[in-house]
C-alpha cells in the first residue's frame, strides 16, 4: 500500500467500502474483488481488501471495537503493542503524574492511543510518511486527535524538553529479510541512543525485546518483563522510577513480582508431588528464586526453571501440576505407559530437551479418552520425563 492508496481509503467511498468488508471471508477474496471492481476503482478495491485483512488480524491485539475503526500497515500491525500491554504501561506513566509525553518511533499509534486514553497529551513521532499518515488517521478515527499530535520527523532530531516523559520504541527489524534483530545496537535507533534520550527526561520508558541480556540493562534503569495471558510480550526499561529494580508483570491483572535485591538461585533437589512452571515473564526477569521461596520449593535441576515442592500452594506466578511419574527419557516406555492409561489428549512441554513436542506426539501416537501432560526436561542433569496433570484448582 502506498500513500495514494491509503489516502483513497480515507475518502467517504473508501470508508464505506471498508465498512462493507468487515465480515468478508478472505477465502472468497477473488470473487469479492471481482464483484467490487464493477463499482469501484481497482486500486481502491485492492487497498480496501488488504486493509480488511489487516483489521481482522488486528482484532487479537486491539479488540474488535478499535481494530475495525483503525488503519494499519503490514509491518505496523505486526509490531504494534498489544492493547492490554500498552494500557498497563500508560497507566504506570499516568500514576507517576505524567501529563505530557513524547512518543518516539510511534508506528501506527497504538501506544499513543493508550497514553491519550490515560489522559496524557502525546507528541507521536515517526519518520516514515505512510506510517505517520496511518497514525494520524487512527488518532482521528478513535476521537483522540485533540490529545495526539502526529509529526513526521527523525526522532533523533526532536526536542523533547518540556515533556514530562519520553517513550521510545526502537524498530527491532532490519536487514535484507526484515527479520527480528537481537542486537540492541542494531535497533533503529540504537539502544545506546535511546538510553541517552531517556536520561534527559524526568521519566522515560524504552520498549525492548524480552530476550535482552540483563547485563545490557543500565544501572539506573528499572527492568520490567511483561506477559499477557502467559505469553511474554516485551521488556521495558524505566527511568526515573526505582534504579536497579527488576519486575515481572503478568496480565491480565496486573500482578507484579518485583525486587531490588534478587535472591540467590535456589537449591536443586528431588522431584516432589507438585511441579510449578513459572510464567515466562518471571523466568525472563530472573525471579524464579523468588517464586521458589514463596512456594517453599526447589529446582529439579540447577539449570532448569521448573520448581518442585511437596505441598500445593497457590501462586499467580506459576502454573502447578501434580506429578505421577518421574522416568528416565525413553520414548518406548512413554508410548507404552500412555497406551496403558488410554491417553489421547497429550500436552507436551519441554525445557532443556532437544525433542520437539510435535515430534513426540507423532512418535507416541496418543489414543484414548484420557488426558495427561508430559514434561521433557532434565532432573539432576539426566534427561527425564515427568508425567502428570494440572493440579486441582491450578
Amino acid at each position: 500500500m502506498n500513500h495514494h492508496d491509503f489516502a483513497a481509503l480515507l475518502t467517504p467511498e473508501g470508508r464505506a467500502l471498508l465498512d462493507s468488508l468487515r465480515d468478508y471471508d478472505p477465502a472468497q477474496e477473488l470473487a469479492v474483488a471481482t464483484r467490487l471492481r464493477r463499482e469501484h476503482p481497482a486500486g481502491l478495491v485492492s487497498a480496501a481488501l488488504g486493509q480488511a485483512r489487516l483489521r481482522q488480524r488486528a482484532v487479537a491485539k486491539f479488540g474488535a471495537e478499535d481494530a475495525y475503526r483503525m488503519y494499519f500497515t503490514p509491518g505496523g500491525a505486526e509490531m504494534a503493542t498489544r492493547a492490554a500491554v500498552a494500557t498497563y504501561r500508560a497507566g504506570r506513566l499516568a500514576a507517576l503524574g505524567v501529563r505530557t509525553l513524547a512518543d518516539l518511533c510511534c508506528g501506527i499509534g497504538g501506544d499513543a492511543v493508550a497514553l491519550a486514553r490515560a489522559g496524557i497529551r502525546v507528541l507521536a513521532v515517526d519518520r516514515d510518511p505512510l506510517t505517520v499518515a496511518v497514525a494520524r488517521a487512527n488518532a482521528e478515527a478513535l476521537g483522540l486527535a485533540d490529545l495526539i499530535e502526529v509529526r513526521e520527523a527523525d526522532v533523533t532530531e526532536v526536542d523533547t524538553a518540556g515533556f514530562d516523559a519520553v517513550f521510545l520504541d526502537p524498530a527491532r527489524r532490519g536487514g535484507r529479510t526484515g527479520g527480528r534483530t537481537f542486537d540492541p545496537e542494531a535497533y533503529s535507533p540504537p539502544l545506546s541512543w535511546a538510553v541517552g534520550a531517556a536520561r534527559t527526561a524526568r521519566y522515560a520508558a524504552i520498549k525492548i525485546a524480552p530476550g535482552i541480556p540483563h547485563e545490557a540493562v543500565p544501572a539506573e534503569a528499572e527492568a520490567e518483563w511483561i506477559s499477557d495471558g502467559g505469553d511474554v510480550k516485551e521488556a521495558v526499561l524505566w527511568f526515573g522510577t526505582t534504579p536497579g529494580a527488576v519486575r515481572a508483570t503478568l496480565l491480565p491483572g496486573p500482578r507484579t513480582l518485583h525486587t531490588t535485591e534478587p535472591l540467590p538461585d535456589p537449591q536443586a533437589g528431588p522431584v516432589g508431588r507438585y511441579l510449578y512452571e513459572p510464567d515466562g515473564a518471571v523466568i525472563r526477569a530472573h525471579l524464579v528464586a523468588e517464586v521458589a521461596a514463596e512456594l517453599g520449593g526447589r529446582l529439579i535441576d540447577p539449570t532448569i526453571a521448573y520448581v518442585t515442592a511437596d505441598e500445593l500452594r497457590a501462586t499467580p506466578y506459576a502454573t502447578a501440576y501434580e506429578i505421577t511419574d518421574v522416568l528416565p527419557f525413553n520414548l518406548k516406555r512413554l508410548k507404552a505407559l500412555l497406551r496403558e492409561r488410554e491417553v489421547g489428549v497429550l500436552t507436551v512441554k519441554k525445557r532443556g530437551s532437544a525433542i520437539e513436542p510435535e515430534e513426540l506426539r507423532r512418535k507416541v501416537k496418543p489414543q484414548g479418552p484420557n488426558a495427561a501432560t508430559v514434561f521433557l526436561t532434565r532432573v539432576a542433569g539426566a534427561p527425564s520425563m515427568l508425567i502428570g496433570a494440572p493440579a486441582p484448582g491450578a
